[in-house]
Formats: C-alpha cells, sequence, structure tokens
C-alpha cells in the first residue's frame, strides 16, 4: 500500500489527470503481485458493464442539443425574466439557469460549459470581472449533480444499490436550498462590488408569461422527466434516452437551432465527454478494490467511532473531510472511491442512503 500511495501523491504533484492519477496507483498496487495483475483490466470492464449506466451516455448528449439547439437560450431569456432586476442581475440569470439547465442535462460540466458559452461573455462585456462571471458560472454548477436527472447521483445509486427514483426525488428540495443560498450570496457580492441590476424594474407579469410561452418546451422536459420517473412509466436508462431524443427533436424541429448536419458533432463531443466520465468510473472501481482489500472501510469506522457515536455528528465531519478532499480530486472521481468506504459508515450508524447520496 505504502507503494501505492507513493505513485498516487506523485502523479498528482505531476498534474497527470485525476483519472490516470487512481489507475496508475492501482496499478503499482497490484504490480507487486503478478498473479492479481490481471484484476485491473477485469474490474475495469466490470465496472462498466451496468444496463443504468448507459442513462450517462444518454443525459450528455440531452445537455449537449440543448446547447446547440436553442433550449438553452430561451431557458436564459426566461431566468433573465425572473430575476433580471435584482442587484447583479446577469450573475442572478446565471444562477437560474444553471438550475433550469441541472433539470436537464444532470451535469455540472455540461452546466458550466454552457453558461460559459453564454451568459459569461455577456457578463464580462457588462463590465462584471473576469473572476466574478467565472466563479459564478462554476458554483452554480454545483445544483446539476444534486437536481435530477443527475449523472451522479445515478452513479451513486449504482454503487450502494440505491433506488435512482428514490435519490432523484430527494434531490429536488436540497438543489432549489442551494440555487436560493446561491442568489443570497450573489446579491450581496454584488452590492459590494457595485454591480447593478439589468433593469430598474420588474418586467411586467404579461411579458414574463411571454417567455414563459417561449420556453414551454425547454421547461415541459424537467417536468416530464420526474413525472414519468415517479409514475413508474420509465426507468432512469429510459428517461435518459427520451431526454436526449426529446432534446434533438426539440431543437431540430422546433427551435429550429440544431440542423441535421450538425448532428455528427453533436455526437462526437458527446462521446469524448462520455469516455472522460465513465474512464473515471472505471479507474475508480479498480482504486476502491484496493481500499477494501486493506481494509480501510473498518478502519475509516474506527477512527470515525472513535470521534463520536452520534450520526449527526459523523455527517458533520464527513461534509468536512468530502469538502477539503473536494478541492483536490475530481467530484464523480472522489465519490467513487469514497462512497464504497462510507457504506459500511452509513450502514454502522443506520444513516438512510438516500439522505447521504444527497
Amino acid at each position: 500500500m505504502t507503494e501505492a500511495a507513493i505513485a498516487f501523491v506523485g502523479l498528482m504533484i505531476l498534474g497527470v489527470p485525476i483519472a490516470f492519477v487512481i489507475l496508475g496507483a492501482s496499478v503499482v498496487y497490484f504490480a507487486i503481485n503478478p498473479l492479481m495483475a490481471s484484476i485491473v483490466a477485469q474490474r475495469m470492464a466490470g465496472a462498466l458493464e451496468s444496463f443504468p449506466l448507459l442513462a450517462v451516455p444518454f443525459f450528455i448528449v440531452a445537455g449537449a442539443a440543448m446547447a446547440r439547439g436553442g433550449i438553452a437560450q430561451r431557458l436564459y431569456h426566461f431566468a433573465d425574466g425572473l430575476v433580471g432586476h435584482w442587484r447583479g442581475g446577469l450573475a442572478q440569470v446565471a444562477v437560474m439557469n444553471s438550475l433550469f439547465l441541472g433539470a436537464m442535462s444532470g451535469s455540472s460540466n455540461a452546466d458550466a460549459a454552457i453558461d460559459a458559452r453564454t451568459i459569461v461573455p455577456i457578463m464580462r462585456r457588462r463590465g462584471y470581472s473576469n473572476g466574478f462571471a467565472s466563479v459564478v458560472a462554476a458554483s452554480s454548477g454545483a445544483i446539476a449533480p444534486i437536481m435530477p436527472p443527475s449523472i451522479g447521483l445515478i452513479v451513486y445509486g449504482l454503487l450502494t444499490d440505491t433506488s435512482i427514483g428514490r435519490l432523484f426525488v430527494g434531490g429536488i428540495v436540497p438543489a432549489f436550498l442551494i440555487t436560493l443560498a446561491l442568489l443570497a450570496t450573489v446579491r450581496w457580492a454584488s452590492g459590494r462590488r457595485g454591480y447593478l441590476p439589468e433593469r430598474p424594474a420588474p418586467l411586467p407579469a404579461r411579458q414574463v408569461a411571454i417567455r414563459a410561452r417561449e420556453a414551454t418546451f425547454a421547461l415541459a422536459m424537467p417536468v416530464l422527466l420526474i413525472a414519468g420517473l415517479r409514475g413508474g412509466w420509465f426507468t432512469p436508462t429510459e428517461l435518459g434516452a427520451i431526454a436526449a431524443l426529446y432534446a434533438v427533436l426539440v431543437g431540430m424541429f422546433i427551435y429550429r437551432g440544431l440542423r441535421p448536419r450538425e448532428l455528427p458533432d453533436l455526437l462526437r463531443e458527446s462521446a469524448l465527454v462520455t469516455a472522460n466520465v465513465l474512464f473515471i468510473v472505471a479507474a475508480a472501481a479498480v482504486f476502491s478494490m484496493v481500499l477494501a482489500l486493506e481494509q480501510l472501510p473498518q478502519k475509516m469506522i474506527g477512527v470515525l467511532l472513535s470521534i463520536s457515536d452520534n450520526k449527526f455528528v459523523i455527517l458533520i465531519v464527513i461534509n468536512v473531510m468530502l469538502l477539503i478532499l473536494g478541492t483536490v480530486l475530481e467530484g464523480l472521481a472522489l465519490m467513487v472511491i469514497l462512497v464504497p468506504i462510507f457504506l459500511e459508515v452509513m450502514r454502522t450508524f443506520g444513516i438512510d442512503p438516500v439522505h447521504f447520496g444527497i
């Protein structure tokens, strides 16, 4: 384990992408025992042999289609009608837009990428600092992993054998709470920096209604997804396929922002993003096996029990730990590595897996 830890730290210092850091440390661990070397490839392949994981590329396609097909633009226009008159109007719009986009793409990366291409350049032209605009776009991307249909929640559900439908429904209220907290923070920061509203007064209700009507097909998508999931009409994987098809059809035939000749580029872009996500999942699955062989979950339980036997204290400790580790590790990789460890912690302390997942 010492050699693997040295390899992990060394690769991190060299700035190697996190998926290769995880995989490299795992290879070093198993290479010490030649009889176990073949486990790496087997474990990576086995981690991806999961039907629910098909939802990941489908939702990525849906996010790419939204960015190209005019859905994101109409959501931005509607969000501007709702909160553009608040202090720091454009930054408020970026947060609201992330809530809407998170309810469709399920990916913080997709959400941040769409904001970076649409809202951030406008914010710069209107006098917002580059740093402030970038931070607002990045931090509001935190809504997407909580708001259904979240790719992160799909992966968590697979790792813990928890109902993905329950996780999706459990994420709705926390996503709105995060949105409210970000709106309040943006308002306070904009006041200190002197960022003005987009307009002096709210838009008339009639104009807001017009913008809502223009975005009807965009706003209908999350309602359809949640209703279909709660009604038992679709599995999460089928939901992803429907979301992708819906986004492509609306973008091509209703909003007419997506042309048939753009589909190959859209699919190529989605394939590259999917490969990145699933490679992290595969590499982290090998690393989690290393942790299991080293009995790290049992050791972690012992450490946490030495701190407190109160589950709420334990949850706070885990939150602080995740906050610190999140500054050096990619979120999805961090989750795939640590969830198998914390799964035993949850069972020991009687923590609801849906609560812990959110």
